[in-house]
């Protein structure tokens, strides 16, 4: 029987604020990549806490999504790895909170920053991957779908039961 294949669900904020975009500077095998604040869905989470608590832990802001910006698949196989990794990327868009200064960002990101679409686009070779410029620019043509059409049913909440 062949193993079943499962897409890596990952969750992205796109965030403007005057202008500029908040982005992440990630430590990569590649070095340092700039991103959407994202991040992987966790078990017992819903797309939408889960880009909140993404947000939060990468830029350090509360962020409450209002909108699904789009759904993407795309599709990580570097050349001379082993690595062959799919991924189903939910990105929304919403309000921005309060900033948490003194807080400490998540494991490999280096900071946040703020930055113009045309610094974005001047620096597409330190993208994270293509998604990143599909998802602003998605946004930017102002792509915007409610968030209830992402239905949870409340199982996803529940502890799961220990097989034996």
């Amino acid at each position: 029987m062949q193993k079943r294949w499962k897409p890596n669900v990952t969750v992205a904020a796109v965030i403007e604020q005057d202008g500029r975009f908040l982005l992440v500077e990630e430590d990569t095998r590649d070095g340092l990549r700039l991103n959407t604040p994202a991040g992987h869905l966790d078990p017992g989470e819903s797309p939408v806490q889960a880009c909140s608590r993404e947000t939060l832990e990468e830029a350090a802001y509360d962020f409450t999504p209002s909108h699904l910006v789009g759904i993407y698949l795309n599709r990580f196989a570097p050349t001379n790895a082993t690595e062959d990794i799919t991924y189903l990327r939910f990105t929304f868009c919403g309000e921005l909170g309060r900033h948490y200064p003194e807080r400490a960002l998540d494991f490999g990101i280096a900071r946040a920053v703020w930055m113009t679409i045309d610094e974005i686009r001047a620096a597409q070779e330190r993208h994270r991957s293509p998604i990143v410029m599909r998802c602003i620019d998605d946004y930017l043509a102002g792509k915007r779908f409610p968030v209830d059409l992402l239905q949870v049913d409340p199982s996803i909440y529940c502890t799961p039961a220990v097989l034996a």
